[in-house]
């Protein structure tokens, strides 16, 4: 690609890709095209080698000229990738394996037939389904953030040009100032969606507001919910979407430079990101004097060693620096005295992905999504007990309900819904009475938890919610940085507490001086890690106070998930005297006479393994 050079030739060229990308999802171009997945869920799934084996086959039947292949981002449906996708037609196969590729080579892209059994099954009409747009699973999504992802080639600038790449930023570029940008985005609503949920457009006003000879933006990826993958996904699919967004937050108040801080356990999306700044610099559209105008923009990548803590904006400032990855006392914001002391504003990867789109279309026409003031849409990981694990974009305003049985597929095995964590650590449990609350950051707030970055984890009947805040206590305590008392010392005491209430030392003294500390640490901790540190404790004692008082009272688990509380017993009733279960047993702990009396488990001895359980062939082995 020449280098572009003016806002004239930017548009030739985006006339130019935008034809050939049609021509290609078309077949105008007089070829089929095979879209692999290659995010990193159907990477580790064999997808690289699916990628390459098609390509061998192609070679080897002389195809290369009459198909074209490409790599794409995440297609969503985690739990059934790979994904192959052939085009024009559009179909869709799910979880397609090295061996089936020849079988899709012969019979669709040769025979012109569509490969029947790899096509995804609706499991409510037992149909099978062709077409991405007809799965239940995308029907209700609206992709936004997402834009691109899928369809697009991650490693072509070209593709991303003919997938409105750059419009938005020519737009801001020639048509408007830098007070306008800032009003379009402040009058579409668009809030923080790295959990926060501060307006983006007042956060850029802060920062225009300061004069300053240097100012930055950063854009941070340092996703660190357990279970969370919306921001890497991102990045993984279409980086350029996110690079254009960052490159708008600059012109709209007065930076030249941008810092993506990205987790080194992303290898991926940094590889991505890292080649798409390299191929824009090439361009020149990142560099001095973009499009030919008074404006400069430089984008560097810092990689993250994967502290929960560095997203924490000013401990991510910290890091970039080079500190130790630790929060700074606020006031002075960032957007006032930000990295290296200049005014910086830090926006999550989704919220600049999300910028291009509002500036393409307009305030008002992104404004119609979403609740009157939860704006446009959120992407959430879908994951834990639920059919339909993956990555699911949906307007605000959506019910819980809606995401977890509609898009989710509900839960599997036919167990009972218990719960939904969103928010990550820093989140609350949602219950059965919660499921038609509407997605939007006040909504859940005034439930108890938390939008956050968009982790979404289901609970079914078999999940312990002590277990679930011991859980996350521990992921807490080991990301604390220890900088202030109250999260240092304060979450390795609830940690404690919660360890005795598991283990069956606690009691319901126990449980009034956990709530009273909760709140303690909630008020006086320095960052957003610790304040929101108790939530998972004060939810769950809020919603499943019956399962609390089991474990102080009753010393009993009714999950049967807290091992000091629970144990496997045989039915001698049940029991076939096969000894099976003591020839398997680790620690010799069950016996009994083969053939002539029942099998009984010293529970001394017993470490609660289960592999009896899962041995027994006759249902003879419970717990309780």
């Amino acid at each position: 690609m020449e280098r572009i050079t003016s806002p004239e030739v930017l548009q030739k060229e985006i006339d130019v890709q935008t034809k050939a990308l049609e021509d290609k999802l078309t077949g105008k171009n007089l070829k089929r095209a095979i879209c692999v997945c290659a995010g990193t869920g159907c990477l580790a799934n064999n997808s690289k080698a699916i990628l390459e084996e098609i390509e061998r086959l192609l070679k080897q039947k002389h195809l290369e000229d009459k198909v074209t292949i490409n790599h794409v981002g995440c297609f969503g449906f985690c739990s059934q990738g790979p994904f192959v996708k052939i085009y024009p037609e559009g179909t869709l196969y799910h979880a397609v394996k090295l061996k089936d590729v020849a079988h899709i080579i012969e019979d669709d892209i040769i025979g012109g037939r569509v490969c029947e059994d790899l096509l995804y099954v609706d499991p409510s009409t037992h149909q099978k389904v062709a077409k991405q747009e007809d799965i239940n699973f995308y029907k209700k999504q609206v992709r936004v953030a997402l834009h691109g992802c899928a369809t697009i080639n991650p490693d072509l600038l070209e593709e991303s040009l003919g997938y409105d790449g750059f419009k938005a930023l020519k737009k801001v570029l020639t048509e408007m100032t830098p007070e306008e940008v800032i009003k379009e985005v402040t009058d579409s609503g668009l809030r923080g969606r790295g959990g926060g949920g501060f307006p983006t457009g007042r956060k850029w006003a802060f920062a225009a507001s300061v004069k300053s000879d240097k100012k930055y933006v950063v854009c941070n990826g340092d996703e660190g919910d357990p279970g969370a993958f919306m921001d890497r996904s991102i990045l993984e699919g279409n980086p350029f979407d996110v690079i254009e967004g960052m490159m708008i937050a600059g012109y709209a108040y007065g930076a030249d430079e941008g810092y993506f801080y990205v987790r080194a356990e992303y290898p991926v999306a940094v590889e991505r990101l890292q080649r798409a700044i390299e191929d824009m610099t090439k361009v020149g559209l990142l560099g001095d004097h973009i499009l030919g105008t008074n404006f400069s923009f430089r984008a560097h990548l810092r990689l993250g060693a994967g502290a929960f803590v560095c997203g924490e904006e000013t401990a991510l400032l910290n890091s970039i620096e080079g500190q130790r990855g630790m929060p700074r006392p606020r006031p002075p914001f960032p957007a006032i005295k930000g990295l290296w002391g200049k005014p910086t504003c830090v926006n999550n990867v989704e919220t600049l992905a999300t910028v291009p789109y509002i500036i393409r279309v307009g305030a008002a026409e992104f404004a119609k999504m979403g609740t009157q003031k939860s704006k446009g849409t959120k992407v959430f990981a879908l994951g834990g007990k639920i059919n339909n694990v993956g990555l699911v974009e949906v307007p605000m305003g959506t019910t819980l309900r809606t995401l977890i049985y509609d898009i989710g597929g509900g839960i599997p095995g036919g167990k009972a819904f218990k719960a939904i964590q969103t928010g990550g650590p820093s989140g609350g449990c949602l219950t059965e009475k919660d499921l038609d609350t509407p997605i939007d950051y006040d909504s859940l707030l005034a439930k108890g938890s938390m939008m956050g970055s968009g982790g979404a984890i289901v609970m079914d009947e078999d999940n312990c919610m002590v277990d679930v805040a011991h859980f996350y206590m521990d992921f807490i305590c080991n990301e604390s940085c220890g900088k202030c008392s109250h999260c240092r010392i304060g979450t390795k005491r609830l940690f404690e507490m919660l360890t005795d209430v598991t283990e069956g030392r606690g009691s319901e003294k126990t449980l009034e001086d956990m709530e009273y500390l909760a709140t303690v640490i909630k008020g006086g901790a320095l960052c957003a890690l610790g304040q929101t540190a108790a939530n998972p404790i004060l939810s769950t004692m809020a919603n499943f106070p019956e399962e609390y008082k089991a474990h102080v009272v009753d010393k009993k688990c009714p999950a049967h998930v807290c091992k000091k509380l629970m144990a496997y017993v045989i039915d001698p009733n049940k029991c076939k005297k096969c000894s099976l279960c003591a020839r398997n047993c680790p620690v010799s702990c069950i016996s009994g006479v083969p053939g002539k009396e029942a099998y009984v488990i010293d529970q001394a001895k017993c470490i609660k393994c289960g592999t009896c359980m899962g041995g027994c062939r006759f249902g003879a082995i419970s717990k309780e």
